[in-house]
């Protein structure tokens, strides 16, 4: 197949390039032919891999959106898979071209903020349908930005991707949670495809043995919706209970940084800010931990960080949110924590739990590496090229007249 890859950008850094490289390199080899159309100019191609910057590339900012679409349907793609978009009207302009393939790696057009999340009176999961109601509550409840202009914007731009889930040929998303987030919404339903995620780090060949210390490690960009907070209150917990002091490693940054740092030292937790790290340095820390934790309080879509953990042979422990359930099995490769909504005490009592049966703990450590091996990325690309292949084939027979 001819499949042309759309993205608003140009190499961004993130989960979702990971994401695409992966796919990227998988579909090459399996011999299909790929382009790609991005929002962004060409200057961001210093950021991705030689193949993904030695394929046709068509860019929205260089030849306008007329001009991208032209040379688009010059190339005479087979389908379209889309990934994260904000320009709808380069959606709109790909669905004439093309059968479009969307991949909803979070929230389009089913949150005004697309962060799914209540902020106040305390932070807490939304299950809301997409609606009037959300742009009356969206400030009160502090569901995003307090900003009357930010909140008429955002409303907007979901209502619009919303009336756009009819055009897609199909609906990718990565967990049986966000199958229902949008057929609650709207979407089709025999147009939904759930496709899980693979880890993106090869899986070792054995699990490390764990630190002689109990240990948790959390990864990740550190934001309010990360959960950092909510970990280090949790670990200061869970010391306690245990009279004994939790190893905690948080890898990563970001704007929550200071105030997370400030937290450990006033709750004197045993924690350390290593900063962004790079793969080696990273896989290091994190295959020595006991345990990897994703203590979002939003609704993650899929949870990509625990799955990954689990490649490296480290279990997780995360709330039972969005669609963590996807890929953590309790017991098998973690621990998962039932709260509603999710809290530091709940979260400090598991971790308690968890390290007094710490050999339990050692025992999970090759079940979460097989998790991980199982969701492979070559399941991932099989399911994938299958829809593909399918969506190409159901548009030549309406081309047809079947």
């Amino acid at each position: 197949m001819r499949i042309l890859v759309a993205n608003d950008g140009f190499g961004d850094a993130g989960g979702v390039q990971r994401y695409l490289d992966a796919c990227i390199r998988g579909l090459v080899a399996r011999g299909h032919t790929v382009a790609m159309l991005h929002r962004d100019p060409f200057g961001a191609a210093a950021r991705v891999s030689p193949l993904i910057a030695s394929l046709p590339q068509f860019s929205v900012a260089a030849a306008g959106l007329d001009g991208a679409l032209a040379a688009v349907r010059g190339w005479r793609p087979d389908v379209c898979f889309s990934q994260n978009m904000d320009r709808l009207d380069v959606e709109r302009g790909l669905a004439a071209v093309a059968p479009v393939v969307k991949f909803m790696h979070g929230y389009a057009g089913t949150c005004v903020s697309g962060l799914k999340r209540h902020g106040f009176p305390q932070a807490c999961p939304c299950d809301r349908t997409f609606g009037p109601a959300c742009a009356v509550l969206f400030i009160p409840r502090r569901c995003g930005r307090l900003s009357l202009t930010t909140l008429q914007s955002q409303y907007r731009w979901a209502k619009q991707q919303q009336q756009l889930f009819a055009s897609y040929r199909a609906i990718v998303v990565a967990s049986g949670h966000m199958r229902d987030e949008y057929l609650r919404n709207g979407a089709i339903g025999d147009r939904v495809h759930v496709n899980p995620l693979f880890a993106t780090n090869e899986p070792v060949r054995a699990p490390s043995a764990p630190n002689t210390r109990a240990s948790v490690a959390f990864l990740a960009r550190m934001t309010t919706l990360k959960g950092g907070d909510v970990l280090i209150r949790a670990t200061a917990r869970a010391s306690r209970l245990l009279e004994t002091r939790i190893a905690l490693t948080m890898i990563g940054d970001g704007p929550a940084r200071p105030e997370w740092e400030a937290l450990a030292r006033r709750l004197d937790v045993d924690c350390t800010f290593t900063g962004w790290q790079d793969d080696d340095s990273r896989f290091d820390t994190v295959r020595r931990a006991d345990l990897v934790a994703v203590p979002s309080t939003w609704p993650e879509p899929f949870g990509l960080t625990g799955l990954e953990a689990g490649a490296l042979g480290v279990p997780a422990i995360a709330f039972d949110v969005g669609g963590i359930r996807e890929w953590l099995r309790p017991g098998v490769n973690g621990v998962l924590v039932g709260a509603d909504p999710p809290s530091a005490s709940a979260l400090g009592d598991a971790l308690a739990a968890a390290f007094r049966d710490r050999a339990q703990l050692t025992a999970m450590r090759p079940q979460a590496l097989a998790v991980a091996r199982e969701m492979s990325l070559e399941r991932h690309l099989d399911r994938l090229e299958t829809l593909l292949g399918a969506c190409n084939a159901t548009a030549q027979r309406l081309a047809a007249g079947e």
